[in-house]
């Protein structure tokens, strides 16, 4: 994922605190999570389509 070159942003939810921050990245054709005080740690990878859904199952 490194050669990729994502461009992360942090999570409009994500305090501003330092504490519990997640971080997304929508490159070619996925979308990749990460936990921002491990940028270098694992990484979820999914498909957008699949993020979307996630992502309206999370706000329900």
């Amino acid at each position: 994922m490194e050669d990729l070159n994502p461009r992360w942003r942090k999570s409009s939810h994500s305090g501003g605190n330092g504490g519990e921050c997640v971080e997304v990245a929508d490159f070619a054709g996925v979308v990749a999570v990460r936990d921002s005080k491990d940028p270098d740690g694992p990484k979820l990878v999914v498909g957008r389509e699949q993020f979307a859904t996630l992502m309206a199952a999370l706000k329900h």
